[in-house]
């Protein structure tokens, strides 16, 4: 029952693109690309292997796909349009091309090999163990279709709401939503070299260096911060939607634009971010504890004494 109701905000907003006029044509596009993707990427593979990691292959190649959906099926390649494909665009192609990186790292897609489940997936069993689910086969393919159902429903909202807004001008709002997208995917990109030059070094203990002096998820943080800017980016869209369907789906696509950020920010928290990260950095790094103590998990702020309490 718990899994129903997780899924059932993703269905009915992934129906409202579908039902509302001004986003069928690339929602119905958008839902055959992921259910290629994803069963070809993760859920084949991920049935063999019985592996969640394969989705972290098609997860970001299906944010790619988003922006190609938009570019192809837009009536009117305004610069908005442009604008937010482009971003899509950015952020699935450099998650994906890591995500390469991985499969070549783990052996996953080579015959034979051993398959290597990331951190994150081994700590998602114990969850499954927590809850009583011990049907691995189902686990496995629940994680990975529900990262699919994200990216065919919430996450795809703010690029099919400004698609659809053909009269759009860029405005000082559309300006200022793209440039905070621009400054957190640098920063993102930032704290991840950070912590890669830390690792090359080979020092042991905690990288609180750089960003990670203000955050112990730098990356995770401007990874959500850049989903923010898309929603506020595709805000001023929704207005024109209300007069061209009916009020049932505009409150369903406006519970999806809102969504896109509260998903993200669960994800990178807890579900497959900072959460199970944190549970390995602290039996692996005997330092960690005290770093919890005094950086600041998630949102950036100044270094606290141990003495005060941890975010």
């Amino acid at each position: 029952m718990r899994r129903v109701w997780a899924v059932l905000p993703f269905a009915l907003v992934g129906v409202a693109l579908l039902l509302a006029p001004a986003t069928a044509g690339p929602a119905w596009w958008n839902l055959a690309v992921q259910v290629v993707l994803f069963t070809l990427a993760a859920a084949v593979p991920g049935y063999l292997t019985r592996h969640v990691s394969y989705v972290d292959v098609a997860w970001p190649w299906g944010l790619a796909g988003i922006g190609l959906v938009t570019v192809f099926t837009a009536d009117d390649l305004n610069a908005a349009t442009v604008a937010i494909a482009v971003a899509y665009l950015a952020m699935g192609a450099r998650m994906g091309l890591w995500s390469l990186v991985l499969t070549v790292k783990h052996g996953w897609w080579t015959p034979g090999s051993p398959k290597v489940e990331l951190p994150r997936y081994q700590y998602q069993r114990r969850r499954w163990e927590r809850q009583g689910f011990h049907n691995e086969t189902w686990s496995v393919q629940y994680e990975i279709w529900l990262q699919g159902l994200a990216n065919a429903s919430v996450l795809a909202v703010p690029a099919f709401l400004v698609a659809a807004d053909h009269q759009r001008p860029l405005s000082v709002w559309s300006v200022a939503a793209l440039a905070l997208w621009a400054a957190s995917f640098v920063l993102e990109s930032v704290a991840d070299r950070q912590k890669q030059r830390f690792a090359a070094r080979g020092t042991r203990g905690t990288c609180d260096q750089g960003l990670w002096r203000y955050s112990r998820h730098p990356n995770y943080f401007f990874q959500w911060m850049q989903w923010n800017a898309l929603v506020l980016l595709a805000l001023p869209s929704l207005p024109a939607r209300f007069h061209d369907t009916t009020p049932l789906v505009w409150v369903l696509l406006t519970l999806g634009l809102f969504l896109a950020s509260w998903t993200l920010y669960v994800t990178l928290t807890k579900h497959t971010g900072a959460r199970p990260a944190e549970y390995y950095s602290l039996r692996k790094r005997p330092d960690y504890a005290l770093y919890q103590a005094t950086t600041n998990m998630f949102f950036p702020g100044p270094v606290k004494t141990p003495r005060e309490d941890a975010e």
